[in-house]
């Protein structure tokens, strides 16, 4: 195992910071398929490579994935054609973090850790393949916010053909606090042939008319598709979902712990980009209420079917 060490906060790139980049993690030990690279914007990512060529791409800043590729296949996830890299907004796409506020509420929307740089703090290579920890600590720009001290944890593990991670928030204050969060993953799909199975039964609350005002109902269907706008939490749902991307992939959801699970695509609200993808988001919409010294984990499993 090598263990890694980095600032907390990054500096602001420039298109001429290669050098830069390249001696700052210079010398440092990364696991087998785990190196450190500039991405859009000069921002550092780091790229996850598998024996078998499966390849995926995480980026610092909002400790973002942005890309998982199976072995000679195309990207699973969608990067929209509106994201920057700049650091002045969360990058739009990939699996971004809601966290410690899914949606919008006292803060900014979806809270602050999409907008913060996150740190690798281990690589190593489990059962052969390789994967990262990336943690991020409270600073003066979350404490302007949400006045705790925390450490998050996300590790991300790549194999063949699945991509899997681990979510762990500790309370590092001395005092309680509570959030609520989400992976806001954005699949690449084909609007008009995507599909997901798995959630009939689960109670929900459609943001369909009225995102403020959400309906609850009962899902009654078995297999749920995107002919218009779509907006809706389910709660309490199962363990595993499939997603059939419309393009020929079949996804399986698993997850332990994350309990909820999110249904999005904006339709006509993005002309330029809804027709291809979808969003399928593992969620916590209840508080967490975690005591000084605790901590809660979630994971989640995409594996190709």
């Amino acid at each position: 195992m090598a263990i890694v060490s980095m600032a907390s906060s990054l500096p602001a790139m420039n298109p001429r910071s290669s050098l830069r980049v390249n001696r700052r993690y210079s010398g440092m030990a990364f696991a087998m398929g785990v190196k450190v690279t500039e991405g859009e914007g000069n921002l550092p990512k780091v790229v996850l490579t598998s024996p078998q060529g499966s390849e995926a791409e995480i980026y610092l800043f909002g400790g973002c994935i942005t890309s998982w590729k199976v072995a000679g296949g195309k990207d699973l996830l969608f990067v929209r054609p509106d994201a920057v890299f700049n650091k002045k907004k969360p990058i739009s796409g990939g699996i971004p973090h809601c966290f410690p506020q899914f949606g919008p509420g006292p803060m900014q929307q979806h809270g602050f850790a999409r907008n913060m740089d996150w740190s690798v703090v281990d690589s190593e290579n489990v059962e052969g393949n390789p994967a990262v920890t990336l943690e991020l600590k409270d600073g003066p720009y979350s404490r302007a916010m949400w006045d705790f001290s925390f450490q998050t944890l996300f590790k991300v593990v790549l194999n063949e053909k699945s991509i899997s991670t681990e979510l762990k928030v500790t309370n590092t204050d001395d005092k309680p606090f509570s959030f609520s969060t989400a992976l806001h993953t954005y699949f690449r799909a084909s609007i008009i042939g995507a599909s997901v199975r798995g959630l009939k039964g689960c109670k929900t609350l459609n943001k369909d008319p009225d995102p403020k005002n959400p309906v609850e109902s009962k899902e009654e269907r078995d297999v749920i598709t995107f002919p218009g706008f779509v907006d809706c939490i389910y709660l309490d749902a199962p363990g595993e979902l499939q997603l059939n991307n419309g393009l020929g992939d079949i996804v399986s959801i698993k997850n332990t712990n994350w309990l909820d699970t999110v249904l999005w695509n904006p339709h006509l609200q993005m002309e330029a980009c809804y027709r291809d993808f979808v969003c399928v988001e593992n969620a916590k919409i209840g508080n967490v209420q975690l005591e000084p010294k605790s901590s809660w984990t979630a994971n989640q499993f995409l594996s190709i079917v």
